[in-house]
């Protein structure tokens, strides 16, 4: 069963950075596209930026501009890099496939963004 292992989180002022990675277990990222997801404290998970097998890349509206989603196939990692980051991005990131989740939720990485 394939395994996603989200780091990279941490505890930011506000217009810091962070480098999410996304570490699967098996060879999943050339059979389906892959997002990051997060959820804010009593929130629902959203979809934040998604990058397709042919490297076509999707980003919701409020991160536009300030994060980048990247892959890299031989590793089978996923990356989010997170820049100019603003109290509203604190949650807990995860990974998975998109557009349809298919696998086992990991643990996720939490980021805070606070002063």
């Amino acid at each position: 069963q394939v395994q996603l292992v989200e780091s990279g989180g941490g505890l930011v002022q506000p217009g810091g950075s962070l480098r999410l990675s996304c570490a699967a277990s098996g060879s999943i990222l050339s059979v389906y596209g892959m997002g990051w997801y997060y959820q804010a404290p009593g929130k629902q998970r959203e979809l934040v930026a998604s990058i397709s097998g042919l490297h076509s890349t999707f980003y919701r509206d409020s991160v536009k501009g300030r994060f980048t989603i990247s892959r890299d196939d031989a590793k089978n990692t996923v990356y989010l890099q997170a820049n100019s980051l603003k109290p509203e991005d604190t949650g807990v990131h995860y990974c998975n496939s998109f557009p349809t989740p298919h696998y086992t939720w990991g643990q996720g990485t939490q980021v805070t963004v606070s002063s």
